[in-house]
């Protein structure tokens, strides 16, 4: 699921490893691809979150909506994705974009993805060096289909969110939960019965902590309730997938990530908002 970028450098060079840089600024939408032109690990595509990542936004979906399910696995083979490649996902340190587009390829079963643990921050100071321009990879074959049981929408959620062996984990940064401020979206607060555990707290030093720490941390947060009934959310559908991914490293397997997250939650009046402090971790 993590990859080093020591390793990364063993084979970046392989012929069917794939890389791809996912940089993105929802503040700067130009500023990804702008990043890549100038310097990039060599080899790599760039990859949009709203073009490639995502698909159009309609009056009903959040910002970031899952990518178009009859179309997606010809997306994914423009890339040069195939069925037997090995796939890196990067970004610039953080890891959310990266963790979105491993959480994507995962959707469609493809088990080979990996995301460049600390980003292309840590491949410049493992040594590794950077080029310019643009590159890409000859079209391929991918077969790969959507799994069911990964992902959760906004009707089910209605459902399930109150039964006390769910529960709804919100990436977003605390301020945002609380309801105290929001920058991005026209409603502030959070999901009902949801907690709080921002995406940057899987973070030490840049990189991911230890599976070791990770797995205590969720333990101490998700208690007796099993990580299958795990539902992640965030602003669009982003940073969930960095707690996923977390939950993952830390042999927590089978959370699932409520695709539209905040964003689709808000566009319907009939669903409830939270204001003010429900279970705060």
């Amino acid at each position: 699921m993590l990859i080093s970028s020591e390793t990364l450098m063993e084979i970046h060079r392989e012929g069917n490893t794939r890389i791809l840089d996912c940089r993105y600024l929802l503040n700067d939408p130009g500023f990804g691809v702008a990043s890549y032109r100038r310097a990039h690990i060599p080899g790599s595509i760039y990859l949009d979150l709203a073009e490639d990542l995502s698909s159009p936004i309609t009056a009903r979906t959040g910002r970031h909506p899952l990518p178009a399910v009859d179309q997606f696995a010809e997306t994914v083979g423009r890339w040069g994705v195939a069925d037997d490649s090995i796939v890196i996902a990067y970004d610039d340190g953080p890891g959310a974009m990266a963790a979105r587009c491993w959480w994507l390829l995962r959707w469609f079963g493809h088990k080979s993805v990996y995301v460049l643990d600390g980003g292309l921050d840590a491949w410049v100071e493992a040594g590794g060096v950077l080029v310019d321009g643009t590159e890409s990879y000859p079209m391929a074959k991918f077969t790969g289909r959507p799994r069911q049981n990964n992902w959760t929408d906004a009707d089910t959620l209605m459902q399930v969110m109150d039964d006390p062996v769910r529960l709804i984990i919100d990436a977003r940064e605390n301020k945002r939960f609380l309801g105290l401020e929001e920058p991005i979206d026209r409603i502030a607060g959070h999901i009902p019965s949801a907690i709080n555990r921002p995406f940057q707290h899987n973070l030490s030093g840049g990189r991911f902590k230890s599976a070791k720490i990770l797995k205590q941390e969720f333990i101490d947060l998700i208690g007796s309730i099993s990580p299958n009934q795990v539902i992640h959310s965030c602003g669009s559908g982003v940073t969930a997938c960095h707690n996923l991914l977390a939950m993952e490293v830390a042999g927590l397997h089978g959370s699932r990530l409520y695709a539209g997250s905040w964003s689709e939650w808000i566009t319907d009046p009939n669903r409830p908002v939270i204001s003010s402090v429900s279970r705060e971790c």
